[in-house]
């Protein structure tokens, strides 16, 4: 006999606190009941939380915010999901991380909830810095970036190293020595693949995409999101192109780049 367990619902469901206990609760029961979720563990689930992360990210884009109210509920899962791991195994408990997170939003806003004055955001995240480097005045790990882990994209993780170190100073004072940085990158990059130096010109392909993410962050551009618009445009162009061979009953294998090219112009009026 197979007896149906409860559903957990909120007496009051327009009570958003309740509504988050009786979630907490329902992963509970699925972390007991569910053969799936009850072999899961916190290494099996890592790589889909960051899928989840980008399926958010790209809600933002297409700024769909019915999708991008459910992709936060399943960022929303993973969070509740590990913390209800980390209790079973009585590591810690969501309690401990809700308590965390408070505590670090207090002590990093003392212009808030403290008597400190600040003129604008660029002290805001000067004092944060200086906050977060007292607070691991005691760790082995003392380093500035420290906190920028080594998986996130590279582009992402060039912007992030670059605005680490500019809130302790290490950062160009003006934007001509930012153009001057990428023209010396570019120059050597050219020089190394005229001479056909793989080895070295990847190396300064590197350095010169590094100057270009400066650049951009300079100007208030990140990079990351830039170039995701434009795999998203180039991919919009692209499918209109292939789109136009079937109307026109071609194979693209059969046709010109020229051909091509005619009608990606045309796509460009439509996919900006």
């Amino acid at each position: 006999m197979n007896n149906k367990i409860e559903i957990p619902v909120a007496k009051n469901p327009d009570n958003v606190f309740e509504q988050f206990e009786a979630f907490v609760e329902i992963v509970r029961i699925l972390r007991k009941e569910c053969p799936w979720d009850r072999e899961q563990t916190h290494e099996s689930i890592a790589q889909l939380m960051v899928e989840e992360t980008y399926e958010a990210i790209n809600a933002i884009y297409e700024k769909d915010d019915v999708d991008f109210s459910k992709e936060l509920g399943d960022l929303l899962l993973h969070i509740v999901m590990h913390s209800v791991m980390a209790e079973e195994r009585e590591a810690f408990d969501l309690k401990t991380v809700i308590e965390k997170i408070s505590h670090k939003m207090i002590t990093r806003h003392p212009h808030v909830f403290g008597d400190d004055v600040v003129k604008d955001q660029f002290e805001v995240l000067g004092n944060w810095e200086k906050i977060k480097q007292k607070e691991k005045s005691g760790d082995k790990d003392k380093s500035v970036l420290s906190g920028v882990p080594n998986t996130l994209p590279a582009l992402l993780r060039a912007e992030r190293i670059q605005h680490k170190v500019s809130r302790v100073g290490f950062d160009w004072d003006n934007k001509d020595d930012v153009w001057n940085k990428v023209y010396e990158e570019l120059n050597e990059l050219k020089h190394e693949l005229e001479v056909e130096n793989k080895e070295k010109a990847r190396a300064e392909l590197g350095d010169f995409i590094f100057a270009i993410v400066n650049t951009a962050r300079h100007y208030g551009i990140v990079a990351e999101e830039a170039l995701h618009l434009t795999n998203n445009k180039f991919t919009q162009r692209f499918r209109f192109i292939e789109k136009r061979a079937i109307e026109m009953n071609r194979n693209l294998d059969d046709m010109t780049l020229e051909e091509m090219d005619e009608i990606w112009n045309e796509s460009k009026s439509i996919f900006k």
